[in-house]
Formats: C-alpha cells, sequence, structure tokens
C-alpha cells in the first residue's frame, strides 16, 4: 500500500490497527507506539525525528509517539516528535500535532487546535478489510 516504515523495529503497532495507503512511520531513533484499533489516514505520517533550529551545528531532537487506543488520524495528518495523543482523540484531515492531546478531544488545523470533544463511550473494533483499497 505504499507505506514508509524507517528502522521499523521501533514501530510498535497495537491491535486492529488500520493504516492506509502512504502512511510514513518514522522509528529511525525514537519509538512509535499504538493502542488498538487505532485508524491512520491516507498518507498521514508521524514522525519521532527532526532538527533543532536554534542549534548552532544543526543537531536532532526527537522522542517517542504514542498513540492510544481508537485514535482517529486523518488525511495526510502530520504528527511530530515527542507527542502523546490520548485514547479516542480525533486527529482532523492535514491538522499539524505539535503537542501531546487529551483523551477524546477532537484537534484540527496547523498547528493542531481542539475544536471538541469526541463521545467518550466507544466500543468499535476495526476490520481491516481488502475489498475497500
Amino acid at each position: 500500500m505504499g507505506c514508509r516504515f524507517l528502522n521499523g523495529r521501533k514501530v510498535h503497532l497495537g491491535e486492529r490497527n488500520v493504516i492506509n495507503f502512504g502512511c510514513l512511520m518514522d522509528g529511525r531513533k525514537y519509538q512509535i507506539r499504538t493502542g488498538s484499533d487505532v485508524s491512520i489516514g491516507p498518507e498521514a505520517s508521524i514522525l519521532t525525528l527532526g532538527h533543532d533550529p536554534q542549534s548552532p551545528d544543526f543537531s536532532d531532537r526527537g522522542g517517542d509517539v504514542v498513540i492510544g487506543d481508537r485514535v482517529w488520524i486523518g488525511y495526510r495528518a502530520i504528527i511530530l516528535p515527542g507527542v502523546t495523543i490520548g485514547e479516542g482523540a480525533v486527529i482532523g484531515a492535514a491538522a499539524v500535532v505539535t503537542k501531546d492531546v487529551t483523551p477524546f478531544s477532537i484537534m484540527a488545523g496547523n498547528p493542531a487546535r481542539k475544536i471538541g470533544e469526541r463521545n467518550q463511550d466507544l466500543a468499535y473494533q476495526l476490520i481491516y478489510d481488502p475489498r475497500f483499497l
């Protein structure tokens, strides 16, 4: 499906995750950990490593990305290094997540801002079905 895993040994996916086409999972130096029933939309990027713009020697900086159960990440969203996304949160299409997201928050924009709350009574389990590719 055209997904790229940079050092897949540091990418740990929970049960029943759906990763759509063209996603990027950057596990070069730090880890990505997802809970169960996480839906990651097409062409989303989860980054764990970047550079410090204030560094005189262009040194890198980053951190683990942790994604809770039943998180829904929209089309072309970008999750930046060191971010934790709480259970049940929704990340809107093309949102750029620069800071931790509280559980059940609905986030949108660049940088991502809270625009609402998601129902906390979630009981679904994702099912991958290749007929919809």
